[in-house]
């Protein structure tokens, strides 16, 4: 049976000017260390430049596994939903957003899952891919996944380096092995990336 597995991740914690801190290098090299022995096929990443200097810190600790860019991995809203779907905690959060805005966020997201959340052709062997991303994107396949409403991405967030694992095997369902983990790294560089009323 085909098995395809994803380990999503966060980038690494990033400035104001989304470049990454001494603390973001520093939490993706130790996700690398993690991940050394696991088989990973390739570390795929997001454009944005947060993203790839996280993959390829995170890569260092990867010897010959390539590091490519993703457009499907992008910072996106994946869905804005409607009014009664929507939280009054993030009723704001989607002031401005406009019927063209959502229906591009809503495409990138169809196609991140029609290119990653799928098991292999019948006959290729088993994958094993890191994707290096940001919130949003991870929360919509979590929610793809669960098969859940599309609304329940709100509020399923990340911290940067934080580790998901989900795995497409066969016809059956997907499988979120782990989702948030931070067990790599040192209590001083967890959490970052949430809001500090969320942190434990």
């Amino acid at each position: 049976m085909t098995t395809r597995v994803l380990y999503l991740t966060r980038h690494g914690e990033a400035d104001a000017f989304g470049n990454l801190t001494e603390a973001g290098h520093r939490q993706a090299s130790l996700l690398g260390e993690r991940l050394a022995g696991v088989p990973i096929d390739t570390v795929w990443h997001s454009p944005l430049p947060r993203a790839e200097a996280s993959a390829r810190e995170t890569a260092r600790h990867l010897p010959n596994v390539p590091v490519l860019e993703a457009a499907e991995l992008v910072d996106h809203v994946p869905y804005v939903p409607g009014a009664a779907e929507t939280p009054p905690s993030w009723v704001g959060f989607f002031d401005g957003y406009d019927a063209v805005e959502a229906a591009s966020g809503q495409r990138l997201a169809e196609a991140l899952v029609a290119r990653f959340a799928r098991t292999p052709e019948p006959g290729q062997p088993d994958l094993h891919e890191v994707l290096v991303t940001h919130a949003y994107p991870i929360a919509w396949l979590v929610r793809h996944a669960m098969d859940a409403p599309p609304s329940r991405w709100l509020g399923l967030n990340s911290a940067n380096t934080a580790l998901t694992v989900i795995d497409y095997r066969g016809n059956l369902p997907p499988t979120i092995v782990m989702f948030n983990d931070m067990s790599h790294l040192p209590s001083t560089l967890r959490w970052t990336g949430f809001p500090k009323h969320a942190r434990p």
